[in-house]
């Protein structure tokens, strides 16, 4: 078996697209970013800082005729991101979003964030952190998808964050 990665940069700060912060994060698909979080968590463990991870969908219903593919979605949201953060397309057709030295009181702002773009559309989003709630990248990654599955359950536009 062999195991593929890939990882795209995003146009670079000299693009004429807007952009929220210089250098944009990164578009990788689901093995590489389960690699990504591991890493960063045992680098944050050495450096002692945070790691948040949140799990983000958007609700299909609620686009009406202006569906935007998660694939769009997942490329517009790195511009809004830091070049340390990266975002996943997970199998399931929700993103994956790392969000290195962010806080659980950070979710939120950020959240807000990249979801201005999307006002029409209904999302729902869980997240945790390194090392507040869980102690590694697996439960980060269980708690964020287990909150984001509650959120859907009880309508859009809803963040529930790890405690």
């Amino acid at each position: 078996m062999s195991l593929q990665l890939t990882a795209r940069r995003m146009p670079d700060i000299f693009s004429s697209e807007p952009r929220g912060f210089a250098g944009g994060g990164w578009l990788v698909d689901e093995s590489l970013f389960r690699f990504l979080v591991d890493f960063e968590i045992q680098k944050a463990q050495r450096l002692r800082y945070s790691v948040s991870l949140v799990c983000f969908a958007i609700e299909p219903a609620s686009t009406g005729n202006r569906e935007s593919p998660p694939a769009n979605v997942a490329e517009s949201i790195t511009h809004y991101l830091r070049g340390t953060d990266a975002v996943a397309l997970w199998t399931q057709g929700w993103l994956a979003l790392m969000l290195v030295d962010a806080e659980t009181a950070h979710i939120p702002s950020i959240l807000d964030r990249l979801t201005a773009p999307l006002q029409t559309t209904g999302w729902s989003a869980g997240g945790s952190s390194y090392p507040r709630t869980a102690a590694c990248a697996e439960d980060m990654l269980h708690q964020a998808a287990d909150l984001l599955a509650r959120a859907k359950e009880e309508g859009g536009n809803r963040l529930y964050v790890a405690s």
